[in-house]
């Protein structure tokens, strides 16, 4: 039982309330572009997103901390944090293609995917530490989906596609 509660202080960690913030951090920003996808009634809204973003937080803040668990033979564990990040960035793209599909002539889901693309990153940005950088990167990417797509919407011309049918004028028709 002591071997338990000396876990959970462990000393050559950074304190597990900084891991704590992180993990709400990243899944406050992930949930506010899942939000957005919610509002327009897409297939990944908030709940999606907000895991999307929790779980690359999450594989990042273990990568970081294996080798504070591992003993002190360098030969024994070589830590590239570049693979944990291609790893995530695949992991999500995998998820986020499943979400595209074209259907009548016109591709569908595709800012969706994005989206979840760009939660995995903002969650892997917080889970890192790097909160100024994830925040901002929220904030931008919450301009392109709010305030672009009006200005795309007003600037939009109406194709038609083969057979003369109006494509789906939907915000994520894209």
């Amino acid at each position: 039982m002591q071997a338990i509660l000396a876990d959970f202080h462990n000393q050559t960690s950074p304190d597990h309330w900084v891991l704590f913030a992180r993990l709400i951090g990243a899944s406050l920003f992930g949930g506010l572009i899942g939000l957005e996808r919610e509002m327009r009634h897409h297939s990944a809204g908030l709940r999606t997103h907000i895991l999307v973003s929790l779980a690359a937080a999450l594989f990042v803040i273990v990568s970081t901390q294996v080798p504070e668990l591992m003993p002190d033979d360098s030969n024994v564990l070589r830590v590239d944090p570049t693979r944990v990040i291609q790893a995530i960035t695949e992991g999500v793209a995998f998820l986020a293609a499943g979400i595209v599909f074209f259907q009548k002539g016109t591709v569908k889901g595709l800012t969706t995917g994005a989206g979840l693309w760009f939660s995995g990153a903002v969650g892997l940005t917080i889970g890192l530490g790097l909160w100024s950088l994830g925040i901002f990167g929220s904030l931008l990417g919450l301009f392109v989906l709010f305030l672009l797509q009006k200005l795309e919407a007003k600037t939009r011309i109406s194709p038609r596609n083969k057979s003369g049918e109006k494509p789906d004028q939907s915000p994520d028709a894209e």
